[in-house]
């Protein structure tokens, strides 16, 4: 539905994209990746939008993957699987590549995907009651096509950590790891996020893409440029949704109880 996601246009040229799903806490589903990613294609061509900011409606940023969506997934065959994979690999590319500055506006809890968009936002401004997390593991599923981003973001150090063990982070611990540049009070991000919202704008339009140019090619190309990188995550993810353990991962998490593996450590620790 249109209204999954919503555009405003400032006349200053600053574009806000509110994720609309709040009674899922802003989750992904298939409508909702298509009709941001249509949003992106449309503000890249637009010269008169300088700055894009992207949050999320309600009191969470995004909760990453809809897991209702993700479990009916197991009914696709594989290569199914991988092209509705590519889809989110293609909305991480292109935010990640817009030739304007991108300002994550992170008003509450990011998991899984919703950390994706975070990690390819130049500049991640947050709320300091947010939390965070890279839980994906704990549904025998692995943070597949957002993991180039993330990595960017975090570097491989805090990447082995939060990909393996799958915790929580609260707003200091993610500004730490680098995920996020700043954290304020919730009554103040909005304050926090104009006042980098006005730095970029005393920065002449060609000047701010040819810079975001300039770190790609220093880095060494876009991530995104990797086309054999995107089809594999995908691909990756694929293979995990329908895959027993995936699955168990994932009807656990929706009733609510631990998925096999950690049932029966649960009660070998009983037990002791």
């Amino acid at each position: 539905m249109a209204d999954n996601v919503l555009l405003a246009i400032d006349p200053r040229g600053v574009a806000t994209i509110t994720l609309n799903r709040p009674e899922v806490r802003n989750a992904f589903d298939a409508a909702l990746v298509a009709r941001l990613t249509e949003l992106l294609v449309e503000l890249k061509t637009r010269p008169e939008v300088r700055v894009v900011v992207l949050t999320g409606m309600g009191q969470s940023f995004s909760a990453g993957a809809d897991i209702s969506w993700m479990r009916s997934m197991a009914t696709f065959d594989e290569e199914d699987n991988v092209e509705d994979a590519l889809h989110l690999a293609d909305l991480m590319a292109l935010l990640n590549a817009m030739p304007m500055p991108t300002v994550a506006c992170v008003n509450g809890h990011a998991f899984g995907g919703g950390v994706g968009l975070i990690a390819c936002c130049d500049i991640a401004i947050a709320s300091n009651e947010a939390k965070f997390a890279l839980s994906e593991v704990r549904l025998g599923l692995v943070p597949a096509v957002i993991s180039p981003y993330v990595l960017a973001a975090v570097g491989e150090r805090n990447a082995r950590r939060l990909f393996l063990n799958g915790e929580t982070m609260n707003a200091k611990l993610a500004r730490r790891v680098g995920l996020v540049h700043e954290i304020a009070k919730p009554n103040k991000l909005e304050d926090a996020v104009e006042h980098q919202i006005g730095m970029l704008l005393k920065g002449g339009p060609n000047a701010l893409r040819e810079s975001k140019e300039l770190i790609f090619m220093v880095e060494g190309g876009r991530i995104s440029a990797s086309d054999a990188l995107k089809h594999r995550t995908a691909q990756i993810i694929a293979q995990l949704r329908v895959s027993t353990e995936g699955q168990e991962g994932l009807s656990a998490f929706l009733q609510k109880r631990p998925p096999a593996w950690a049932a029966a450590t649960a009660a070998e620790q009983d037990a002791e």
